[in-house]
């Protein structure tokens, strides 16, 4: 069965400290399944990872895992997911991933998380791709680097049309219904030969 969705989610490989951030994982990966869609992920069983990953296919998400053989064993990669791909490197990895992708959203996590994000929102501001993409702010996690993204802007370094690149919210549900819908209108697949 084709999933309705597709959507990546960049998130850490550990669960942090507060308890909202596994909450959200969880939520993440529920409203997936029970909306007919599929994760695609860095196929990590630790962290938010692996709660999300669990929880997608608790809820009957199909559940795509991407992770570099280096990675396997440190990461301890998700075996049950539907499909698992183990890649080279990090750059076969994400390449892989934006492909899967309709959207992109990044949850709590660590300079892995951060990379991931900025390089998909460098690829959406360059044209690379049209592909929404969406930042989850649990618990005022991402305040401090929206606050320096502004200052960015205004600095000049940034403009604030890329800024209108992000969606950002606080509420799994509602942020993830407007990823859906945008990738909906304005969804395509991205030609990687191009980055």
């Amino acid at each position: 069965m084709t999933p309705a969705f597709s959507l990546c989610v960049f998130c850490g490989s550990r669960t942090g400290i507060q308890p909202d951030a596994q909450q959200a994982a969880a939520q993440v990966g529920r409203w997936i399944g029970e909306h007919g869609g599929q994760l695609v992920y860095g196929g990590g069983n630790n962290g938010l990872m692996g709660v999300m990953a669990d929880a997608a296919l608790q809820a009957g998400a199909r559940v795509v895992g991407v992770i570099p053989q280096a990675m396997v064993e440190r990461e301890w990669a998700k075996r049950d997911c539907t499909e698992l791909h183990i890649v080279g490197n990090m750059h076969e990895r994400k390449a892989l991933m934006a492909e899967r992708a309709d959207a992109f959203l990044a949850l709590p996590g660590g300079i892995g998380t951060f990379e991931e994000f900025f390089e998909v929102w460098t690829w959406r501001q360059l044209g690379f791709h049209d592909k929404p993409i969406g930042l989850l702010d649990t618990g005022g996690y991402y305040q401090g680097l929206l606050a320096f993204a502004r200052q960015g802007v205004a600095q000049g370094f940034m403009s604030d049309w890329q800024m209108d690149l992000l969606t950002v919210g606080g509420d799994p549900a509602a942020l993830l219904a407007q990823l859906v819908q945008d990738a909906g209108m304005r969804a395509q697949r991205m030609d990687v030969s191009q980055i």
